[in-house]
């Protein structure tokens, strides 16, 4: 069995972060672990509270999976600071981790912030030249290129930025476009490839970034390709949506128990 680590926060809700990834990695059949870098009290109306794991615990959670647990892939979500992205980012190198999908969270799905703005350009600086594919939102897009990000095209453009940053590829989302069908964009060195998907008409939102990420990076541990691990990744998150339970009175939790996409999907 494949190990796939989650490096991000904690959500008390469990339809984000390290309890989302953790779902995510056990529907595609790879051994999950994590790494807490920050707690977060949240339900589906926002975010309460927020306190980051102290650097020394975040070290020593790294250090143990490196010694006994190494992974075949890695996502990074939730990083809550500067220096916590900075260590993370050490700790990739030093271990010569790869497959690093980098999901620059720095918003919830709620509005609360999640990063703070040196953290931001740290995750510019320190985490995408490691990154195997880099997968922001548009407003995160925005901030880690300098430039509005609000059309496909833009989105493009973003995406050819990122790759100049240092990261091999970059996943742009297109979730919060106002067209209908919903355009997601991959940009690789090789070129881009858009997949369309119908918009769904649902409050059950909380999370998707997270599964998506942790998706992508389940199917990279199995060895995938990037370019097939994306399309499967965007087939599980569009039906766990579509699949959702409807719970609590905010923006409610994907679905997770939907089974995942076979290893010849494109």
């Amino acid at each position: 069995m494949k190990i796939a680590l989650t490096i991000a926060g904690s959500d008390s809700g469990g339809g984000a972060g390290v309890q989302a990834d953790l779902k995510t990695f056990h529907q595609f059949g790879v051994f999950g672990t994590s790494v807490i870098v920050a707690v977060t009290a949240q339900n589906t109306f926002g975010v309460r509270a927020v306190e980051a794991v102290s650097s020394s615990l975040v070290r020593a959670q790294l250090d143990a999976l490196a010694e006994d647990l190494p992974p075949a892939a890695l996502k990074t979500g939730m990083l809550a600071d500067a220096p916590l992205v900075r260590l993370v980012a050490d700790a990739v190198r030093a271990n010569g981790w790869r497959s690093l999908v980098v999901d620059p969270v720095m918003l919830a799905t709620s509005g609360d912030r999640l990063l703070t703005l040196d953290g931001e350009a740290a995750i510019r600086d320190a985490l995408l030249p490691l990154a195997a594919l880099v997968t922001p939102n548009l407003d995160e897009a925005a901030i880690l290129t300098g430039r509005p990000v609000a059309d496909v095209p833009a989105m493009e453009r973003a995406g050819a930025d990122l790759l100049a940053l240092g990261a091999q590829a970059a996943l742009i989302k297109g979730g919060h476009l106002t067209t209908d069908p919903l355009t997601d964009v991959l940009v690789t060195r090789a070129g881009v490839r858009r997949f369309r998907q119908s918009r769904l008409t649902t409050q059950s939102t909380h999370g998707t970034g997270c599964t998506l990420s942790a998706a992508v990076t389940a199917g990279l541990a199995l060895g995938r390709t990037l370019e097939v691990a994306v399309v499967g990744a965007l087939d599980f998150v569009h039906r766990a949506m579509a699949a959702a339970p409807h719970l609590g009175g905010g923006r409610g939790p994907l679905n997770h128990s939907v089974p995942p996409p076979g290893p010849s999907e494109k």
